[in-house]
C-alpha cells in the first residue's frame, strides 16, 4: 500500500470503451512521498492518462492505483473521488481560472468551495501568492486577463496549492509559455517543491525540463514505461527509447 503522500500503480492497464486497443498497459510502479516524478514522452504516449488514473478523471480497467492508502478505481464512490480530488492539486497548460473571478477569489476558490470563512481564504490566497512571486497588492485585485501567460500559471499553480494538497499533478502546465518565462517558472517550482515537499507528478515533453524538475524520469512509449531512470543518469542512458530522445535534443551538438 503506497504510504500518505505516495502513489502505487499496479499492473495498471486502461482501454476506452469499444476501443480495439489499450492506452495503458500493465503499468507497475511506486512512487514515493516527497518526491518529483516526470512523465516524458511522444504527443499520445499514455502520458496524460497515466497522470489521470491518479485522481480518478480516468479509472483503470485493469489493476489497481494507490493514492494516500486509499484505492483508486471504479468501485470509488462519486464521495471518495470528490474527498481524493481535494486531496490533490492539479495544474493544467490553460491554468483553467475563472476570467469573472479576481485573482484573489481564483486562488481561493477550493476554501471557498469547502465553506471556510472569508478572512481565512484571503489570508491563504495572499500567502500562496507571495509563495508563487506575486505581490497580492498588486495582483490580488486582478483579473485573469490582465496578467501575462506565466502570471496566470503561477496563479494556476498558486490555487492548486490552495488546500495544502499531498500530491501535486502538473500536466504540460509550461507549455505555452516562451523559452525564457518557461525556465524562470521552472526555477520557481523547483524552489517550491524543496521548500513545501509535496509528492509531485509532472507530464512534460520537455527532456531538460523533465531533468531539472524531477528526481525520476518515467519515459512512456504506447501506454508502456519503457525507462524508469533517476534524472541524473537520463542523459548518458543506453536504453534506446531514452538515447533516441536525448539525440532529438541535443541534435545541434557537435559529435564528440
Amino acid at each position: 500500500m503506497a504510504p500518505t503522500g505516495g502513489v502505487e500503480f499496479a499492473h495498471v492497464s486502461f482501454t476506452p470503451p469499444g476501443a480495439d486497443h489499450p492506452i495503458l498497459g500493465d503499468i507497475s510502479l511506486q512512487l514515493e512521498s516527497g518526491t518529483t516524478t516526470a512523465l516524458l514522452g511522444r504527443s499520445g504516449s499514455g502520458k496524460t492518462t497515466v497522470l489521470r488514473t491518479v485522481n480518478g478523471l480516468v479509472l483503470p480497467t485493469g489493476g489497481t492505483v494507490t493514492v494516500n492508502g486509499a484505492q483508486v478505481g471504479r468501485d470509488s464512490s462519486p464521495q471518495q473521488l470528490r474527498d481524493l480530488r481535494h486531496a490533490i492539486g492539479y495544474v493544467i497548460q490553460e491554468t483553467g481560472l475563472y476570467p469573472h473571478m479576481t485573482i484573489e477569489r481564483n486562488v481561493a476558490l477550493p476554501l471557498e468551495l469547502a465553506g471556510k470563512p472569508v478572512a481565512e481564504r484571503e489570508t491563504r490566497a495572499h500567502e500562496l501568492l507571495t509563495s508563487a512571486g506575486l505581490d497580492p497588492a498588486t495582483f490580488a485585485p486582478r483579473h485573469p486577463h490582465e496578467l501575462s501567460g506565466g502570471q496566470r500559471q503561477r496563479v494556476g499553480l498558486a490555487r492548486a496549492l490552495a488546500n495544502d494538497p499531498t500530491l501535486l499533478l502538473l500536466d504540460e502546465p509550461f507549455g505555452a509559455l516562451d523559452p525564457l518565462t518557461r525556465a524562470e517558472m521552472q526555477t520557481m517550482l523547483r524552489d517550491l517543491l524543496a521548500r513545501l515537499g509535496k509528492t509531485t507528478i509532472i507530464v512534460t515533453h520537455d527532456l531538460q525540463e523533465a531533468i531539472f524538475l524531477a528526481h525520476r524520469v518515467l519515459f512512456i512509449d504506447k501506454g508502456q514505461v519503457v525507462a524508469d531512470l533517476p534524472s541524473k543518469d537520463v542523459l548518458h542512458s543506453p536504453i534506446p527509447a531514452v538515447a533516441e530522445y536525448v539525440r532529438a535534443v541535443n541534435r545541434f551538438e557537435p559529435a564528440a
